[in-house]
């Protein structure tokens, strides 16, 4: 039985001077040329799924020959998490800086042409062993800045640092009220079919300030730069993020659900001996300029009507508005719908808005993905 070492790591200090930790779980491969794993949860201090996932897939482990070291960071940041207000978790958003957490990460802004100059005589192994070297240096030495760093940014390169170690990483999330998704670079879209995940955004294969694409994005600027000089490889790293479902709830069933999506995806990598089935589902898919955000038109009380992950047809209706204060008008209960074909993914928690209140995310133009 394979065994998972417990540890932990420091990503900032409270003002009180007590030291913010996070918890970590390693299993130690046995084999050296087997990727290495790093899986996070809990950024956002709502999103609490990805910890029961987390559980889930370390009492899985134990009983398969793991080949590649997985290091599982649950509880990934704890000023988010212990952000509460009455019964609500409100950890999207640094209090500090109001940014979100998800966004806090390092953009390298790497001169990839000057790197690959100097190091294009390294062998494909050596060169992937100094590129991901220079990652890991470059945030390390960001968090000894002489200025220092915001709170945020200090525990988003902290864990951005363990990221960058490793062949796979995967972030664990999921929405306000939502259907499960997957975020999934361009580059590497066939992955899809592994995870037990119905719906899959496709994005391009640049920075947007997450932790997938902190991650690949470096990978996919060398892979391209040597491609242009006649070198060719895969891309080296592979991350996604996982949305699983919705915010302030944990279900231990669909939870090893996903666990087992995500074992299907590491045995196809080779992580695992063990050969495991991905799941036999039908997926679909869209690219991330045809995911759509649908804001209220006004302010009000908003039934929604749109069934999340089912396939809604252009002029059924999406929301109705209800305006208590407008009662006696025509404007005091309105039907809302939109004039295409898509499939709602996810929609805002509660039922009171301000106008322009994002209410819906939607895919547009869904194709299926092969599975």
């Amino acid at each position: 039985m394979t065994k998972a070492i417990q540890s932990s790591v420091q990503v900032g200090e409270l003002a009180t001077g007590q030291a913010l930790t996070v918890p970590l779980y390693t299993f130690s491969g046995s084999e050296l040329s087997s990727p290495s794993v790093y899986i996070q949860a809990n950024v956002h201090g709502a999103e609490v799924q990805g910890n029961a996932v987390i559980y889930q897939l370390m009492t899985l482990l134990e009983g398969y020959q793991v080949l590649g070291d997985i290091t599982l960071a649950p509880l990934a940041n704890p000023l988010g998490i212990n952000q509460k207000s009455g019964e609500f978790t409100l950890g999207r958003f640094d209090p500090i800086t109001g940014v979100n957490w998800n966004r806090e990460y390092f953009d390298h802004n790497i001169k990839v042409q000057a790197w690959y100059t100097e190091h294009q005589h390294l062998n494909d192994n050596e060169l992937f062993q100094a590129y991901r070297s220079m990652l890991v240096g470059a945030c390390q030495a960001r968090l000894e800045l002489p200025f220092g760093l915001s709170t945020g940014h200090r525990l988003a390169v902290g864990i951005q640092t363990m990221a960058h170690q490793a062949d796979i990483v995967l972030d664990l999330h999921t929405g306000p009220k939502s259907c499960k998704h997957l975020y999934c670079p361009e580059y590497d879209a066939d992955a899809a079919r592994f995870f037990s995940i119905p719906y899959t955004l496709i994005m391009p294969n640049s920075f947007g300030g997450a932790m997938d694409e902190a991650t690949f994005c470096p990978w996919w600027q060398l892979t391209e730069y040597a491609a242009s000089q006649g070198r060719e490889f895969l891309v080296p790293v592979s991350a996604f993020t996982l949305e699983l479902a919705s915010q302030e709830r944990i279900d231990l069933a669909d939870a090893l659900e996903d666990a087992k999506g995500i074992l299907a995806y590491l045995s196809y990598r080779g992580v695992i001996a063990e050969k495991v089935t991905p799941a036999d589902m039908p997926r679909f898919g869209c690219y991330l300029c045809d995911y759509k955000k649908f804001h209220a038109p006004k302010a009000g009380l908003i039934e929604y009507r749109a069934v999340l992950g089912e396939p809604l047809a252009a002029g059924q209706p999406l929301v109705n508005i209800l305006r208590i204060d407008l009662y006696g008008t025509e404007q005091a209960y309105q039907a809302i719908s939109l004039p295409m074909d898509c499939v709602p993914i996810l929609h805002f928690a509660s039922a009171s808005v301000h106008q322009g209140t994002e209410l819906y995310k939607v895919m547009t133009k869904v194709f299926s993905i092969t599975h």
